[in-house]
């Protein structure tokens, strides 16, 4: 249903092309950005500039009207005139609404109140708004009014939440910049980018349910990919000897403040490297990353302040469970698991068992005691199929994962390269599935035809870059750093 407004703003529409003024421009010279131009003109530059972007405010006072353009750097006050423009030019005026988008062109000055200000001695209509943009008003006291803010509706209508919330783009401009310095971080230190199958016949490199979808040309089941590890490791096996890849995953899990079915991973591996290497490499791209964004390595966040200053703290997996949970992981039995987990009013301790029992432990006693910057190392064998064991200690695996705020961000390896230990840990996660563990691994008989030819020694990471955004752009919601986030179907 069209409302009143979107109504009279079509009979403007019928009215512009009755006047022979096209509504829907194909181009426009701009010759500079709104903050450009006020700096020129601050500097005693007084050069006729073209300007574009949207009109945010309108005051018509009869024979001249006062705006405000908003461009991608910022707002700056347009002054139309009866004399300079013209009769048919500045009537035209009286057709345009917030949020069209206008082209001006005029020299700078300053007006009594001292706002600079463009003189227009023209103006273009580049595309008529037919929809009002949720801009709001601002009172006496600074407090808006009718602002876009209801956080579904925001990820819903991305496009209105970014055209009217300048802090938003900001958001996004940061994502960019975290993106762009992870790829000159890595290829500083010679990894080399690749790309691997989003579709796959056998899904890999995590605990997870995949998405599915049909190839008809194969009359064959694939998969979107629930993470890029096992085919990075087949370029590690190929003598691709460094390899990262920037990429979206798809995982067919429940949403959350941290979950989205689709997110972004960093995952790199490096030949002959192990854990402790890559503990290094991470901690010095992360610490490197908030110096370079921010200019400190103290970050305030969720009423938290965080250091990122090297070198992280580093906790034993199995000591922090004995600390924060009262369990000695080495003798626990899963009914001691379950009771730990009741005495927290965990709702589904009954339904889990082994591993998963383990690992909820961890969740609910430890993750929220992990705030400042934390690599948590060696974790239990039956967390991790892709590990090696630990060197003295094979009832652990060299694995670490990095916490920040309570979340996990990185997970990392001593990655697995003997093939006959790789198809037991396969076979084990085949049992689990057959027992209805829907996450566990499939065997992955390329994979392991791969690890036959001889895998060196590596060690490898995967980051969740949606999470890490969370912590550094001070955000609650993962579909807060994602442009476009799943949502129900309205």
């Amino acid at each position: 249903m069209t409302s009143f407004v979107e109504a009279a703003r079509r009979e403007k529409l019928k009215e512009l092309v009755r006047r022979g003024i096209a509504p829907y421009a194909y181009h426009f010279d701009r010759t500079t950005l709104a903050r450009d131009a006020v700096a020129a003109y601050r500097a005693g530059d007084e050069t006729r500039h073209a300007l574009a972007g949207r009109l945010v405010a309108m005051r018509p006072h009869g024979k001249t009207t006062f705006a405000h353009l908003a461009d991608a750097s910022g707002k700056l006050q347009l002054y139309f005139k009866l004399d300079e423009l013209g009769a048919d030019a500045y009537g035209a005026l009286e057709l345009l609404d917030l949020g069209d988008c206008v082209g001006v062109e005029g020299p700078l000055f300053t007006t009594k109140t001292g706002e600079i200000t463009v003189r227009v001695q023209r103006v273009t209509l580049l595309a008529k708004a037919l929809r009002p943009l949720p801009l709001g008003k601002e009172d006496a006291s600074g407090v808006k009014h009718g602002e876009l803010s209801d956080p579904e509706l925001r990820a819903r209508q991305r496009y209105a939440d970014l055209a009217v919330h300048a802090e938003v783009r900001e958001l996004f401009r940061l994502r960019a910049r975290v993106i762009a310095y992870l790829r000159r971080f890595l290829d500083g230190r010679g990894y080399l980018e690749v790309e691997t199958p989003v579709l796959q016949p056998v899904y890999g490199g995590a605990a997870a349910r995949p998405f599915s979808t049909h190839y008809e040309a194969l009359d064959a089941t694939f998969y979107l990919r629930i993470a890029d590890e096992l085919y990075l490791k087949r370029c590690i096996v190929g003598g691709l000897e460094r390899v990262y890849e920037i990429a979206h995953d798809f995982r067919n899990e429940g949403m959350s403040r941290f979950h989205n079915p689709e997110f972004t991973m960093a995952e790199w591996y490096e030949a002959y490297a192990d854990y402790h290497d890559m503990a290094e490499l991470t901690e010095a791209m992360v610490a490197g990353m908030v110096e370079e964004l921010f200019g400190t390595t103290l970050l305030e966040r969720h009423g938290a302040t965080l250091s990122f200053a090297r070198p992280f703290a580093r906790q034993d997996y199995f000591t922090l469970v004995r600390e924060h949970a009262g369990l000695d992981l080495t003798r626990a039995t899963d009914a001691d698991l379950r009771a730990v987990l009741k005495r927290h009013n965990a709702t589904d301790a009954d339904q889990l068992a082994g591993a998963k029992l383990v690992d909820e432990v961890f969740k609910t006693c430890v993750e929220p005691k992990l705030v400042q910057p934390t690599f948590v190392f060696d974790y239990p064998i039956a967390l991790s199929p892709l590990a090696k064991p630990k060197r003295d200690d094979p009832a652990k695996v060299e694995r670490w994962e990095l916490f920040v705020l309570h979340r996990e961000l990185a997970n990392a390896f001593s990655e697995l390269n003997d093939p006959d230990e790789q198809r037991r840990r396969f076979e084990q996660q085949s049992a689990l599935r057959a027992a209805g563990d829907a996450e566990a691994h499939q065997v992955d008989e390329d994979y392991l035809r791969a690890l036959e030819y001889g895998m060196p020694p590596a060690g490898g990471v995967g980051l969740g870059v949606d999470r890490l955004l969370m912590v550094l752009a001070d955000q609650s919601n993962i579909r807060e750093v994602i442009l476009f986030p799943m949502l129900r179907p309205q």
